[in-house]
C-alpha cells in the first residue's frame, strides 16, 4: 500500500476542458476509497480553495491520503500533498510534499520561478536547500491534474494517441506520458457513466509490475472526474474508487436506466 496517495494523483493526470470554461473551482472536493477487492486499505481526498501566494490569486489544492484499520497496523501511510496554482495560467508556484509511509518520511517544499525557470527545493527534513532548472510549462504532481483538466483536448483525441508533458518531482525533471485507450460505460457508485480510459506510462521496478500497469477511467463530461483507478502492483491489484464529490462546476451526467 506504499505510495497510495501519490499513485492516485499520478493516475489522475488526464483531463480536458475548453479555454472558455474552467473544469474546477473553489470548493471542489473528491473522496476516494483505496481497496484490495472488498478490503478497504485507506482513503484519499482532494480539496480546492481560493488563496493567495506572493500577492497572486491562486487555487490552493490539498491532497491527503492515509491507511485505516488493519492496513494501518501493517503499513501506516499518511501523505499530504499541496499545490498553489495560478488561476489564469494553470502553473504551480509552490508544491508541498509531506509524507510518512511505514516510517519513510519526507518534508519538501518546492517554489517555482517561471520567469527564471528555477525550482528552489527546501528539504526540511535534512535542512537542505538546492536549486534546479526546469523546462517551459513544467508542472508538479498536483498542478498537472488541474492543468490537463483545462487543456487536454479529449474532444478530438483518438484511441492510441499518446500525450506528453514536462513534470518536476523529487528533485528531477521527467516526461510524463499518457495513452488514450478508448471509451466505456462504467458502473459506478452513482450510476452508469460514460467514461474515457487512459493508461499512464510509469517506471517499472520496486512498486509496479511493469511500465503499463496503471489504468484510469474518467467521466466523459465537462468535469472529467476520475471515477476509477486500477494499479497492478508487485503485491497485488489495487483500486481507488470515487465515493464522494461536491462543488462541481458542471452537471454530472449519469445514463438513465
Amino acid at each position: 500500500m506504499k505510495k497510495l496517495f501519490a499513485l492516485l494523483l499520478l493516475f489522475s493526470n488526464i483531463f480536458y476542458l475548453s479555454a472558455q470554461e474552467r473544469a474546477y473551482g473553489d470548493g471542489e472536493y473528491f473522496k476516494f476509497r483505496v481497496h484490495y477487492g472488498f478490503v478497504t486499505a485507506g482513503y484519499a481526498t482532494l480539496k480546492v480553495k481560493d488563496s493567495r501566494i506572493n500577492g497572486k490569486e491562486v487555487f490552493h489544492v490539498r491532497g491527503f491520503g492515509q491507511t485505516i484499520g488493519v492496513s494501518k497496523w501493517f503499513f501506516k501511510v499518511e501523505d499530504d500533498y499541496q499545490s498553489y496554482i495560478d488561476k489564469d495560467r494553470d502553473i504551480p508556484y509552490r508544491f508541498i510534499r509531506k509524507i510518512d509511509e511505514g516510517g519513510y518520511t519526507k518534508d519538501i517544499q518546492i517554489d517555482f520561478n517561471h520567469t527564471t525557470n528555477i525550482a528552489t527545493v527546501n528539504d526540511k527534513k535534512h535542512d537542505e536547500i538546492t536549486v534546479f532548472s526546469f523546462p517551459e510549462d513544467t508542472q508538479d504532481m498536483i498542478s498537472a491534474f488541474y492543468y490537463l483538466r483545462n487543456q487536454l483536448d479529449t474532444e478530438n483525441i483518438k484511441t492510441g494517441d499518446v500525450i506528453e508533458m514536462n513534470m518536476f518531482f523529487d528533485k528531477e525533471n521527467y516526461k510524463f506520458r499518457l495513452k488514450f485507450l478508448g471509451k466505456e460505460v462504467l458502473d459506478t457508485n452513482f450510476g452508469r457513466v460514460r467514461t474515457l480510459i487512459f493508461r499512464p506510462y510509469v517506471q517499472s521496478g520496486r512498486v509496479f509490475k511493469e511500465k503499463e500497469s496503471l489504468t484510469v477511467w474518467i467521466s466523459d463530461d465537462k468535469n472529467k472526474i476520475p471515477l476509477l483507478v486500477k494499479a497492478d502492483l508487485a503485491v497485488g491489484s489495487l483500486k481507488a474508487t470515487l465515493t464522494e464529490f461536491k462543488g462541481l462546476q458542471h452537471s454530472f451526467k449519469i445514463i438513465a436506466e
